[in-house]
């Protein structure tokens, strides 16, 4: 019934039967019964309406590589935040914006030390184990572990390359009393994000080089600002979500560092851009967007997903 549901024909489905030593006068019966089944006659009507969702998204996609925007992230400096909700938020294109993080005493402080003398009595989360399981983005449940700040960054300092450990906003850690020191330090992106600031509004992701965020997408606008260390991002539109082989709801089979195209062709046809993100750049991450990333040295980022919105913040449902 599946592949009758994905368009095999009859003839087609008959004969693989036959092929699997099925008598014919039984496989034209069982085909017949498919075709006749409720369940098929659903099927068909999704399929035919994911067929139309995905011939948009192609149109989509042709568009974007007619704009030229599949050629590379864009770097922008200078932009007002008229422009970025006109061109980036509003246009669902991502951008590093350079030059906006200048008034940061993060900038000038952070390292390893500053962060353990100002905050390392602090109990934080940490997951954990990572290398022994390939989903561990997706069963964070299984990962977290808990430690002084000061111990995790003694890790992070001797361990060298490694994505075995990491702390990322799952954790929640930003909103520790214990942290609130160094949220001292962080300023919001004038006109375009929150200036509340509340310890909600903000994530902290912080780890050795070698850490890899796998391919997905969240439900909702995100600004990465980096703080310490170099990113190598690698992003993928929305519209393209039918070549990204989607598991976990917003998680991807493909290994973005190294794609099997063998296994996965359709990512093939992907446009995806990359970037390093460097110390003092933003990067804006749309809703919806797939991403990969992986930290090239010790790496610490603020996000953010408060933007100064008139209409309101944009999120994506959960996926049913």
């Amino acid at each position: 019934m599946e592949n009758l549901s994905l368009g095999v024909g009859e003839e087609d489905a008959r004969r693989t039967l036959m092929g699997a030593g099925v008598a014919e006068d039984v496989a034209r019966a069982e085909v017949a019964r498919a075709l006749g089944h409720p369940y098929f006659q659903a099927c068909q009507r999704l399929g035919r309406r994911y067929a139309w969702m995905e011939s948009v998204m192609d149109a989509y996609s042709s568009l974007h590589r007619q704009a030229g925007r599949d050629r590379a992230l864009e770097k922008r400096e200078g932009l007002s935040a008229e422009e970025f909700f006109t061109h980036y938020y509003y246009g669902h294109r991502p951008v590093v914006l350079k030059g906006m993080m200048g008034d940061w005493p993060a900038l000038g402080r952070w390292s390893l030390s500053y962060l353990a003398e100002r905050a390392g009595a602090a109990e934080v989360e940490v997951m954990t184990g990572r290398n022994a399981n390939p989903d561990h983005a997706p069963q964070a449940e299984k990962h977290r572990t808990r430690m002084t700040f000061r111990d995790y960054l003694k890790m992070v300092a001797s361990g060298g390359e490694t994505n075995d450990y990491y702390m990322v906003p799952r954790n929640e850690n930003w909103q520790r009393d214990g942290l609130s020191p160094l949220r001292e330090d962080v300023r919001a992106p004038a006109g375009i994000i929150d200036p509340g600031l509340r310890p909600d509004m903000m994530t902290l992701l912080l780890g050795p080089a070698g850490t890899v965020t796998p391919l997905h997408h969240d439900n909702m606008n995100v600004l990465l600002a980096q703080v310490m260390g170099r990113k190598h991002v690698r992003m993928a539109p929305s519209f393209q979500r039918h070549l990204m082989y989607s598991r976990y709801g917003t998680f991807s089979h493909v290994d973005a560092g190294k794609p099997d195209l063998e296994r996965f062709p359709l990512y093939g046809e992907a446009n995806v851009v990359e970037a390093v993100v460097e110390p003092g750049e933003l990067l804006f991450i749309p809703v919806g967007w797939w991403h990969w990333v992986r930290a090239l040295d010790v790496s610490a980022s603020v996000t953010f997903h408060h933007f100064l919105v008139p209409g309101g913040n944009t999120y994506m449902p959960e996926p049913g």
